[in-house]
């Protein structure tokens, strides 16, 4: 997920494309739905989703051009709703329950998307995507990727992709590391010692900035926690959790062989509590933000781009140079660069499982699936997926070659959430060399080492009262813990005591139950 890409308003509120608007407002709207249909049976009204963020700079203009395209194309329009990403995990689980008539929304694993599956909240797509009537879909994003991303042979979201991999790691102010005197970055300790420089001869500056989003794996979880070294040197990790917000689980590695994938709590993984004294130690000397359980990750993004943070997170989706621009208004000789925390560096084979970090997944109360599905086709045009993804040419942006682009406003339009396809992306002229090989190299499945456990889904079902329990004790007891903001030691045994209330002896044992179940799948 490209968390970072996106000055907090109200924490609770809820923005629409030309201001903030109530969540109660915002639930009106949305169920009361704005469908209508034209001679002919088509869909003529106008398609509602949920998008993570805040609306781009300069959006009503760019979303003018998109509705005015959409009319005469498919013959309806469409109005986007944007939520804070603060609250976009509960607000959007809560228009899913509620009832609420729109038609896609941004989802994930990290997300809620395993118990929207669970819950028949969201369609199966099997049947619409292999229809044939989505060509330039289909074209832009390859089989590989679609299988990849089946749950137990059903498609439930269109993956969105610019990749094979994503690895969190960082981007670094590389002109503050020069003045520190910090060579080429390849090792955690190199990494913590440029923090520590920083924090001493930069006033003002706290050398890494997270975001509210980053407390969910800042030191465990897949693809690599940016807090934790022992990830730097173990490349084959496997974790799970029933949704996206709940309990992790680490997974033996051995587990094919094996045939046992014995889950343990992630408290027990191997360098998990050495990570949690680190960012305790971390958030007492001030190497990391303080305010990490609320930052927004637009604020947090904001503040790199405006000189004060030294560190930011980044993963592989070439993204994170755009901060460039920003930030040299604000420091002049600032310069960019790219760290992947790999001890074996693009050579290390990491596990991946290829699913998709982001999916858009049709709301099965929506108005018109099939209409639904015409907008995914429709923005796997290049000259529509790029007036939404970077604005009005000219005004916005410049093409630069053939894939290339020069930003020329700060118009910023989350496309991980809507309209990434790998074919049409392009590549901004800011990139840093190291971001770029970086990017290129996740691009090739060939890269990477098949994740044991790729393809297993678990489902929350059997669980769900107890995986509900345990997903409020992460946000009350874990969250704090992963931000350094509470004492180690006290703040463990209250998670674990807490786990335990919750249901954590049942979870486990159901959650070994089907990986096991899985094993025996992968040996057939």
């Amino acid at each position: 997920m490209s968390e970072f890409l996106s000055a907090p308003v109200s924490r609770r509120s809820v923005l629409g494309g030309a201001g903030g608007v109530s969540l109660a407002a915002l639930l009106a709207a949305c169920s009361s739905g704005s469908g209508s249909t034209a001679a002919g049976g088509k869909f003529a009204g106008t398609m509602t989703f949920l998008l993570p963020g805040t609306a781009p700079a300069g959006w009503q203009a760019v979303l003018a051009a998109v509705n005015k395209q959409l009319k005469t194309d498919l013959g309806f329009q469409i109005n986007p709703q944007f939520i804070s990403w603060t609250d976009y995990s509960t607000q959007s689980l809560l228009r899913f329950t509620s009832g609420a008539n729109f038609d896609t929304a941004l989802q994930a694993r990290w997300l809620a998307m395993n118990q929207l599956v669970s819950d028949k909240a969201v369609i199966g797509l099997n049947s619409l995507y292999g229809s044939g009537e989505y060509a330039d879909l289909a074209g832009a994003i390859s089989p590989e990727i679609i299988e990849a991303n089946r749950w137990n042979g059903e498609l439930y979201g269109i993956p969105q992709v610019n990749g094979a991999a994503r690895i969190h790691h960082y981007v670094i102010r590389q002109d503050l590391a020069e003045q520190v005197g910090a060579g080429e970055i390849t090792s955690f300790d190199q990494l913590e010692k440029y923090w520590y420089d920083v924090k001493q001869k930069s006033a003002g500056v706290i050398p890494f900035g997270l975001s509210s989003n980053n407390t969910r794996n800042s030191v465990f979880g897949p693809i690599t926690p940016v807090l934790n070294p022992y990830s730097w040197d173990n490349r084959m990790i496997s974790a799970v959790n029933f949704t996206g917000e709940s309990l992790w689980f680490s997974l033996s590695p051995d587990g094919v062989s094996t045939g046992s994938s014995n889950p343990v709590p992630f408290w027990e993984a191997e360098g998990v509590v050495d990570a949690l004294n680190r960012v305790r130690k971390y958030y007492l000397d001030g190497i990391i933000n303080k305010d990490m359980l609320n930052a927004d990750s637009k604020a947090v993004s904001g503040l790199f781009s405006a000189g004060k943070y030294a560190t930011s997170w980044a993963i592989t989706d070439g993204t994170s140079s755009n901060a460039i621009t920003a930030l040299a208004k604000a420091v002049p000789s600032a310069k960019l660069a790219n760290v992947l925390p790999l001890a074996g560096g693009l050579e290390s084979m990491p596990y991946q499982t290829f699913q998709s970090d982001n999916f858009v997944v049709l709301n099965a109360r929506g108005q018109s699936h099939e209409s639904a599905m015409q907008l995914q086709n429709w923005l796997s045009v290049k000259k529509n997926h790029d007036l939404i993804s970077y604005g009005i040419e000219g005004s916005d942006w410049k093409a630069s070659g053939e894939d290339g682009i020069q930003r020329v406003s700060t118009y910023d339009f989350p496309g991980f959430a809507l309209c990434w396809r790998v074919p049409l992306e392009r590549k901004p002229v800011t990139m840093s060399a190291s971001e770029e090989r970086i990017f290129e190299w996740s691009k090739d499945p060939k890269n990477f080492e098949l994740d044991p456990y790729a393809s297993f889904i678990p489902d929350v079902t059997p669980v769900k009262n107890e995986n509900t329990q345990l997903a409020a004790v992460m946000t009350q007891y874990c969250k704090p813990l992963f931000a350094g903001a509470v004492d180690v030691v006290q703040g463990l045994d209250n998670l674990k005591k807490a786990c335990e209330r919750a249901g954590l002896a049942k979870v486990q044992a159901e959650l070994a139950k089907q990986a096991d179940a899985y094993l025996k799948t992968k040996k057939s």
